[in-house]
């Protein structure tokens, strides 16, 4: 069977007949079920389809691993108070031949990832990733977590700047700096952390045939963090005219709305010098946010 596609230098090898392995191992009970990879692959995670109704989520490099056990504390609290479904594992798995580091069963929740120039329903959309952030924010922080990102913007600086330089012939590194540097000049957030999923990119979010948000998956990167950090969703999925509609839904401030396409754009940046030549999908996702955000400088 084809391992999935390799895009660290520190990745594990993984395949269908490890995960057989390890769920005959671990879980005898789901011995035996059709295993297969999900499409698109995720860039931190191995996801395969376990059956019908379950999927096996496996960390792909060593930097993610203690996110198996992070989610299975936090998910279980999340869940209920969020207006979507989200993956709360239904186990976890030890270390087996093959894969040192814990893994996690989950449910199956249906959906297809959304395409930034193709979104059936752009408005309601932007309505469901509204609530989303919203009720994220409202779920109360004690004892949460640091999120993935929740360093400042500013902190960002060199490495977003390193990004413009490592890849003059896929951006415009003059109007990506222009829009850095205004970013960079917003006011920094004035309240306190609050909860925030910290990576809401297409590629953890499932939309239904008619458009609506369905659910949210990948808790990786969440806990405490600025609320700016949500909000580049505004510039990884959606068009320009649904991006208003969010930004009033959320309530999102000039300063607060300033930051967050400083967060958009270096994020995006980072990650096309990183996937430039490993993952053609990721490329092209973070060239299209850096595409919106720069118009949206201009």
């Amino acid at each position: 069977m084809a391992a999935s596609r390799k895009l660290h230098p520190d990745e594990l090898d993984i395949d269908e007949a490890l995960v057989r392995r390890m769920v005959a191992e671990r879980f005898p009970q789901w011995a035996g079920l059709p295993v297969s990879p999900v499409e698109p692959a995720g860039t931190s995670n191995a996801m395969y389809r376990l059956g019908a109704e379950l999927v096996v989520r496996i960390p792909r490099i060593p930097g993610v691993v203690e996110e198996i056990a992070k989610e299975d504390v936090w998910l279980r609290r999340l869940a209920p108070r969020l207006p979507v479904p989200v993956p709360v594992p239904l186990a976890v798995g030890g270390p087996v031949d093959g894969c040192p580091w814990p893994w996690s069963v989950l449910r199956w929740l249906d959906g297809a990832t959304p395409d930034a120039g193709r979104i059936a329903e752009p408005g309601l959309l932007a309505r469901d990733l509204a609530d989303f952030v919203t009720a994220m924010r409202g779920i109360d922080p004690t004892g949460a977590p640091a999120a993935y990102r929740s360093e400042s913007l500013a902190s960002r600086d060199a490495g977003t700047r390193k990004a413009i330089a490592a890849v003059p012939d896929l951006v415009d590194a003059t109007a990506a700096t222009a829009a850095w540097e205004h970013a960079l000049s917003a006011p920094a957030p004035a309240g306190p952390p609050v909860w925030i999923h910290g990576d809401l990119q297409p590629g953890n979010l499932l939309v239904s045939p008619a458009g609506r948000l369905s659910a949210v998956i990948d808790f990786g990167c969440a806990g405490l963090g600025e609320p700016a950090v949500d909000l580049i969703t505004a510039w990884y999925v959606l068009p320009a005219p649904a991006r208003t509609t969010f930004r009033a839904a959320v309530g999102a401030a000039g300063a607060t709305w300033a930051r967050a396409r400083g967060w958009a754009l270096s994020i995006a940046l980072l990650e096309v010098a990183y996937y430039r030549d490993s993952d053609p999908r990721m490329t092209a996702i973070a060239r299209h946010v850096i595409a919106e955000v720069l118009a949206d400088h201009a």
